[in-house]
This record gives structure tokens, C-alpha cells and sequence, in this order.
């Protein structure tokens, strides 16, 4: 969902566990919220704490992790970087490039492109729904009249 979405009176721990609600493999589940706490270990400090308590950045991570704990095969984010403070901004980017370092295949829709440019094997313009282009991100950068009229320079 767009947003972030945490269940605000439940812990960070409770919120993961909840994220794999429809996995039957204990020791798998185990295995992935290590994995995640390890590689996000602001969660780990956190644990205990609310999802409410957490701030705007925090919570955003913790929507991606809890989404993650699924298993999914793909994951997709819508705006991640919707309503968030800049600091907080570069630290969900930072979550998604150690994501997409660790090999998991994302699909992310964002208006704010500056931080997704260099994320990004593949880029799809969409103007009111309709596709105005597609490439890759450094094909992107030999279109200026695409870049200026749909990405503002």
C-alpha cells in the first residue's frame, strides 16, 4: 500500500511476525527475520518498541521488512519516499540498494526520481497512464527533451 501502513500498537516484532502470517516454515521464518535484522539493525534496536513510536522513516522500513517477511518473489513499492524527510528519504534508499544488492527483484513506482535514477535496470515513463518511454536508466540520460519535459531537467 501506499504509505506506510504499520499496525501502530503492535511491536516491531509483532509487526514482522505478522508479515509472515502465511508461511508454514518456522525455521525459515527464523532464518529471514535474522537475515532482516541483521541487515537493518535499526529494527533490532527498535523490537520491542511500537510501530507508532517509530519515526516516519523507521516506520516506512519496517512496512518493507514486514512485506518482505512473506517471502515474496517480487516486491513492490509504491512511493516509498511519499511524505518522509529527506534524511529519512536516503535511508529507505538505502534499504531498497542493499535489497537490490541482495539479489531480490523489486518493482518501484516513484515520482521522486532523483533518488531512483541510479537504482534502476529498467525505467518506464508513464504520462496519465499511458507509457511515453522505456530503457534503461543511462539510455534515459541521452534523451534531454524526455528528461526536461517529463522529470524536470
Amino acid at each position: 500500500p501506499e504509505g506506510r501502513h504499520v499496525f501502530a500498537n503492535l511491536t516491531v516484532q509483532e509487526n514482522l511476525i505478522l508479515g509472515a502470517a502465511t508461511r508454514r516454515d518456522a525455521d525459515g521464518i527464523a532464518r529471514d527475520l535474522e537475515t532482516y535484522l541483521d541487515m537493518f539493525p535499526i529494527l533490532r534496536e527498535r523490537f520491542k518498541q511500537s510501530g507508532g513510536s517509530l519515526s516516519g522513516g523507521e516506520q516506512q522500513m519496517l512496512a518493507v521488512v514486514r512485506a518482505l517477511m512473506s517471502g515474496p518473489k517480487l516486491l513492490m513499492l509504491d512511493e516509498p519516499s511519499l511524505g518522509l524527510a529527506p534524511i529519512a528519504i536516503d535511508t529507505i534508499y538505502g534499504l531498497i540498494r542493499t535489497l537490490k544488492e541482495a539479489g531480490r527483484t523489486i518493482l518501484l513506482v516513484e515520482e521522486n526520481t532523483s533518488h531512483v535514477h541510479d537504482l534502476a535496470d529498467r525505467v518506464y515513463l508513464l504520462d496519465n497512464g499511458q507509457f511515453v518511454w522505456q530503457g534503461s536508466a543511462s539510455e534515459l540520460d541521452l534523451h534531454e527533451e524526455i528528461v526536461e519535459t517529463y522529470l524536470g531537467g
